[in-house]
């Protein structure tokens, strides 16, 4: 790789550029590792990386660039990794061949100009998954042996399918020495750019480095200056030019340049500054600059030259001159030329004016048609839509936006494909009746009917852009413009005379996803709308697809018998006259109702088999929707393992995809499952990866409403509260489904009971249980009479019964004889509820706190089970006879809920005993003798790492612990970890249990 910047020095950036050289020694270990390099335009991050690069070893490491290429707004897709792919072939070609054997025709989908054994061509449609895996699995075997360092600069103008494949290898540390790194502009990404979502959600992953490139200090620049000028400013240059360039290094360059070879010019306008140089050079230099500006950042000589219109030797004549001056740079490969900075390309850009840019650009679209292989064919479309629509030539503009919408499409890139088409609809009313009635074929949605065209239309009609955009816009995460064109698509039939009944029942169906996933409205009313527009006419796929999203919006809405028998009339009409994603999604709506009231399992095996089928036919909503439910329905039976399991495929499958919003909700039901086996530690993590990952108001809510929880059995009711009301907030109102208000009205119930809030959380059950949310889901629906009838227990044996308690613990009974209880973790949770109820009625009894216990314990649930001899210790200590019993049940809840971090029943112990170390404090009031407290010594710490636990014991954190004790965050850090690996705990939570329990003493 060559220096973008040329014989510019390297100046600064220590921090920096051993911030790059961890992360390559970490990698060069087998621990991939991902950068991210942000600053400013002119800054010096391609300086950067080319210093770092020029300091590997090349015997033991091996570097690939690509670039994002814009072009008139739009990025092409994958460009950047054609380019690195391209390089890593034509210098290992055997590594690469052998990662890719059975898959040539693949790759060769964003490697065209590989040699394709004959046949082996893939067109499948759809996907993006094995080209994701393969790409990964190329990068892994590259780097199995040395250092693989992929460079993608410029993401800033990446496409969304770079964007995709990028965050894909970004999420999942691979094997191997491998190390990413990508740049952009931050003054770029302003408030709504299509990268500035990609970066929030890198930000949340720990794993991901980042590198700040900020501007120099005026030391920085008079070094940089004394390079460039052979020697120390004079300090009036120092101060005009730290001054003018606000310390952007590359502003600093051409200022200094300028004053260097034109000494006296003004430096008034940095338009004047970035094109100083190109006005000193030859009008025929000047002329293939603005021709080059034109096609991007990067363009080949055959290129530039079939449009540039000159006699070859004066055009090699002229790109030396430019080439001196380094207006443009050569690429290493000696076939192409790139400007050395974006932003010299840009000001020579905007300098043309509007006659002669859209008459370069008629050169390059006629070139180019003359001659396909002057570009990359998997660029072609693309870059002749652009400069056609730049030549303001509406026809032709207009169907190449239709081909290269259709390419897109084929290539898995659905936000280029969106662009495309969202450009032909703005060319649409520009062109005559008989160019539209004749564009290039497209392929139109699954199920989307063919009615209502022109009797001469051999290609898409205006309604068709609109279904397929929609389709684009929804699938590249753009809800806000996908409900845009699908409203213009139904004001457009609503304007003309009899619109196709069909086609507007489509659009109404998709609105009501839409309406639904952006949080305004149930979409109930435009289902019905479509049904209205359907009522009378034959069957059709649209009938067929309407009954499968009524079905699946009962289910989760109402779910019931009624909703059973819509989903079973569903399944009946698809199976008659729907799609194959139709018949998918119908019994995926049916199975989901059965399995939960299905001891059998015959509804969950049909989830199984309709994930499978999905999988092989490579239908994309069907994948996602199945992968969300099956974990989901499996926890809610007790087959944790098993929701395990299928969580953990979910979530490859989703993350292959770029599902983002699906793969969190199965980080939250992951977080669930792990939560219950007790592996709390792990639970957080996946709430986190969720965090990370959640793009919708719902799915953060879900993760905000699973925190609460976390939070409040940990004992911190407070921050509980505060992480509920996020929840509530990101849910909304407007159509909030029963599975989220029961788990909200849980916690709720839960956190305003332990605050000592019992009127406000009696009014939020009795308002659930007027809801029916005492009723389904019985997964919620039980915990939730369980937490009411605690609440009324404790209050009973604070204050009395009372005519509220009374009617609470009625609603209690009344509700629990309805549930319809099947699973053996529902029937552990009904052994709870009844010990509750006892209690609250003042006959404890030991028995049912025993059989729920066992019933926990039987299931893998150790916070359940340690609620339950907590109560069963609590039953006992009624009877002095029993009081040794008690204790025992105590001390084993105690050791559960100190490897859990569970507070909340520490506490419980406490309040019961009357001291924090409940188990001692019990037996030292009974006969049996108290069990010694071993002395810190014991515990196998050094003195320091004593020191350090007890500050960890208090709640302080890293920082606090390093001002506590003088000492350095990195060394604070190793005594953290040498702490937890001592005492085998996972957490720092779990440490300081240990502490507790061991006896060593927190406060001062």
């Amino acid at each position: 790789m060559e220096s973008a910047l040329g014989g510019s020095v390297f100046v600064g950036r220590a921090t920096e550029l051993a911030q790059l050289t961890q992360a390559a020694e970490a990698a060069e270990k087998g621990e991939s590792q991902a950068v991210l390099v942000r600053g400013e335009a002119g800054v010096g991050k391609t300086r950067l990386v080319d210093e770092f690069v020029r300091n590997l070893d090349p015997e033991r490491a091996v570097a690939a660039l690509g670039h994002c290429v814009e072009v008139g707004g739009d990025g092409f897709p994958f460009v950047p990794f054609t380019a690195v792919l391209r390089s890593l072939w034509r210098r290992m070609p055997d590594d690469v061949g052998a990662a890719s054997r059975g898959r040539e025709g693949l790759l060769a989908r964003i490697v065209p100009d590989l040699e394709v054994p004959e046949g082996a061509f893939d067109r499948r449609e759809d996907d993006a998954p094995r080209l994701f895996e393969l790409i990964a699995r190329i990068l892994e075997r590259l780097a199995s042996r040395r250092l693989l360092v992929v460079i993608i600069e410029d993401l800033h103008w990446a496409d969304a399918s770079t964007r995709h494949l990028l965050e894909y290898l970004f999420r999942t540390p691979r094997a191997g020495q491998l190390l990413i790194i990508a740049t952009y502009r931050s003054d770029e990404v302003h408030r709504t750019h299509p990268l500035r979502p990609f970066l929030a959600e890198m930000d949340r992953l720990r794993w991901v480095r980042r590198v700040n490139v900020g501007r120099f200090g005026r030391v920085e620049v008079a070094k940089q200056l004394d390079g460039l000028l052979g020697g120390p400013p004079e300090p009036t240059v120092l101060n005009e030019i730290f001054l003018r360039s606000d310390g952007n290094a590359f502003f600093v360059e051409e200022l200094a340049r300028v004053h260097r070879e034109r000494s006296g010019v003004g430096l008034d306008d940095l338009r004047d500054v970035l094109l100083a140089r190109l006005e000193t050079l030859p009008e025929t230099s000047q002329r293939i600059a603005r021709v080059a500006s034109q096609s991007g950042l990067v363009i080949s000589y055959p290129l530039l030259r079939a449009v540039a219109g000159l006699p070859e030797d004066e055009l090699i004549d002229g790109l030396r001159a430019i080439t001196l001056t380094q207006v443009l740079v050569a690429e290493p490969d000696g076939t192409r030329y790139r400007f050395r900075h974006s932003l010299v390309r840009e000001a020579i850009s905007d300098s043309l004016v509007p006659g002669e840019r859209a008459r370069i650009n008629r050169r390059y679209a006629e070139a180019l048609e003359a001659d396909a292989s002057l570009v990359p064919a998997d660029e072609l479309t693309g870059h002749l839509a652009q400069h056609w629509y730049a030549a303001q030539d509406d026809v032709k503009a207009l169907r190449m936006s239709v081909a290269a919408a259709d390419a897109a499409g084929h290539r898995y890139a659905p936000a280029e494909q969106q662009r495309m088409l969202e450009r032909a609809l703005e060319l649409w009313d520009r062109v005559p009746e008989d160019v539209r009635t004749s564009l290039p074929t497209l392929r139109l949605p699954d199920g989307y009917p063919d009615e209502g065209r022109t009797a001469v239309s051999t290609g898409p009609d205006r309604l068709d852009l609109l279904a397929i955009a929609v389709g684009a816009a929804w699938c590249s995460g753009s809800l806000d413009r996908a409900l845009q064109l699908n409203r213009d698509a139904l004001e457009s039939m609503s304007a003309e005379h009899g619109p196709p009944p069909l086609r507007a029942a489509w659009f109404w169906v998709r609105r009501s996803q839409l309406v639904q996933d952006l949080n305004l409205g149930d979409g109930w009313n435009e289902l019905r709308t479509a049904e209205d527009l359907l009522r009378g006419l034959p069957s059709s796929s649209v009938h067929a697809d309407l009954l499968s999203y009524m079905a699946d919006w009962s289910a989760q809405h109402r779910p019931g018998p009624e909703s059973l028998a819509i989903a079973e009339r569903a399944v009946v009409c698809a199976n008659g006259v729907g799609t194959n994603e139709t018949r998918l999604r119908a019994r995926l709506t049916r199975a989901l109702l059965s399995a939960e009231s299905d001891p059998v399992g015959a509804g969950v095996a049909e989830l199984y088999e309709v994930r499978q089928r999905a999988e092989a036919l490579g239908m994309a909503e069907i994948i996602g929707r199945v992968n969300q439910y099956l974990p989901w329905v499996l926890e809610g039976m007790g087959r944790t393992d098993d929701a395990i399991t299928a969580a953990r495929h979910g979530i490859a499958v989703c993350r292959a995809l770029d599902m983002a919003d699906i793969e969190a909700w199965l980080h939250v039901t992951l977080s669930v499952s792990l939560f219950a086996t007790g592996q709390w530690s792990e639970s957080d993590a996946e709430l986190d990866r969720a965090a990370a990952t959640a793009r919708s108001h719902r799915t953060r809510g879900a993760v905000a409403a699973r925190r609460a929880y976390a939070t409040l059995v940990r004992g911190d009711a407070e921050r509980a509260a505060g992480q509920a009301a996020i929840a509530r907030d990101l849910l909304g109102a407007r159509d909030v489904e029963p599975q989220f208000l029961s788990a909200l009205s849980l916690y709720r119930i839960a956190i305003d009971a332990r605050r000592g809030r019992v009127d406000a959380a009696r009014e939020e059950f009795l308002r659930a249980d007027a809801e029916g949310l005492t009723r389904w889901p019985v997964r919620q629906a039980l915990p939730m009479l369980c937490v009411a009838a605690w609440m009324e227990a404790e209050a009973s044996s604070s204050s009395g019964p009372d005519v509220r308690s009374a009617k609470v613990l009625a609603a209690v009974r009344q509700a629990a004889a309805e549930l319809n209880v099947v699973f053996p973790v529902s029937r552990a949770f009904e052994k709870l509820l009844g010990a509750e109820l006892s209690r609250a009625e003042d006959a404890d009894d030991p028995q049912r706190w025993a059989s729920a216990g066992a019933a926990f314990a039987t299931l893998g649930r150790p916070y359940e089970l340690a609620v339950s001899l907590v109560g069963e210790g609590r039953a006992l200590l009624r009877s002095e006879e029993t009081r040794d019993a008690a204790v025992e049940r105590f001390a084993r809840a105690y050791d559960i809920a100190s490897s859990l971090g569970a507070n909340l029943v520490l506490a419980d112990i406490a309040a019961l005993t009357g001291e924090s170390a409940a188990p001692v404090a019990v037996a030292a009031t009974s006969p049996a003798p108290s069990p010694p407290r071993p002395p810190d010594g014991d515990l196998g710490l050094t003195p320091r790492e004593t020191e350090v636990l007890r500050l960890v014991a208090r709640g302080c954190s890293n920082r606090g612990i390093s001002q506590e004790l003088h000492i350095s965050l990195k060394t604070t850090s190793n005594h953290v970890s040498n702490i937890l690996a001592k005492l085998g705990a996972s957490s720092r939570t779990e440490a300081a249990a240990i502490a507790h329990r061991r006896g060593l003493p927190v406060s001062d």
